[in-house]
């Protein structure tokens, strides 16, 4: 990913990242409740466990192009 380009760029992603560690917290607690259930679909449980691991990978990438390249 290249670095944003201007203040305009890093406003929105840092507003994806908020929106995207949103969806995460949401989902951490959708596992929770389903785990809670014993009569829970564990495939819908897997599923939501991948989605919330891709989120995390999207929110690492997206926090790492918030930080700024220093020079060598």
């Amino acid at each position: 990913m290249t670095q944003p380009t201007g203040p305009e760029e890093l406003a929105r992603i840092a507003q994806r990242v908020a929106l995207l560690r949103q969806e995460h917290r949401e989902l951490d607690a959708a596992i929770v409740r389903l785990q809670a259930d014993r009569g829970a679909d564990e495939l819908a449980v897997k599923r939501l466990k991948k989605r919330k691991l891709l989120l995390k990978d999207q929110i690492a990438r997206l926090e790492s192009a918030l930080i700024p390249d220093e020079p060598a």
